[in-house]
């Protein structure tokens, strides 16, 4: 299966203007004050991290650990801060925007998954909560976004990198379009012309990270 032509919400003919981590600037970063207060700046759409804690919960967060060293995945929901949401509560605080999900699943972090039970817990909540186009789920994890494909096809997905190289472009689209993903996510400072024409050529959305002065 190919990837669909991503367009959040039937449109992407004005900028996006993308909450990192909710309105991070103002507010702590991944929280429901976050979300909100993107909302109410105007925000198109909220980008947040999610992991699992040992109770089994989908949690906002970006790190594996707390401030304070603990990690997250040894943590039973209950023993969390307050300022600390799961999943379903931060999509209820995002309604009306379009959200990127970012599933936290490195190999080099304690809480790594090769099971990718993650995914596939996110794609059933998701399941229920609407048309697919509200969501875009991305990865560092190329066999995450693979599984998040396999377990929703018709759910865009996009591969977070570091880079692509001029070299590498080509191949890059044609895998990541023929794995059916809608969109790469690259670091702005690596990002060039070319690969962003390539990415187009196959279908493909190029979303990058992060903007915060345009």
């Amino acid at each position: 299966m190919v990837g669909t032509q991503w367009k959040p919400f039937g449109s992407l003919n004005t900028p996006q203007v993308l909450a990192h981590r909710g309105a991070s600037a103002v507010e702590v970063e991944n929280t429901l004050l976050a979300f909100h207060r993107a909302k109410e700046i105007g925000a198109h759409a909220v980008e947040l991290d999610v992991r699992l804690c040992q109770s089994g919960e989908m949690i906002v967060h970006h790190n594996p650990a707390l401030g304070d060293g603990r990690q997250i995945n040894l943590l039973n929901k209950g023993e969390l801060p307050s300022h600390v949401c799961t999943l379903e509560e931060a999509l209820d605080a995002c309604e009306g925007m379009w959200v990127n999900i970012e599933i936290k699943n490195d190999p080099s972090e304690p809480d790594f998954d090769p099971t990718e039970m993650l995914a596939d817990k996110v794609a059933a909540m998701l399941r229920g909560r609407g048309a697919p186009d509200q969501w875009l789920v991305s990865s560092f994890r190329r066999q995450t976004i693979d599984a998040m494909h396999a377990s929703w096809p018709e759910l865009p997905t996009a591969w977070l990198t570091m880079t692509v190289d001029d070299a590498q472009a080509e191949n890059v689209a044609a895998e990541l379009r023929a794995s059916g993903h809608s969109a790469l996510h690259p670091f702005v400072k690596t990002l060039t012309r070319h690969v962003i024409d390539t990415m187009h050529l196959h279908g493909l959305s190029v979303n990058t990270w992060t903007i915060d002065d345009p």
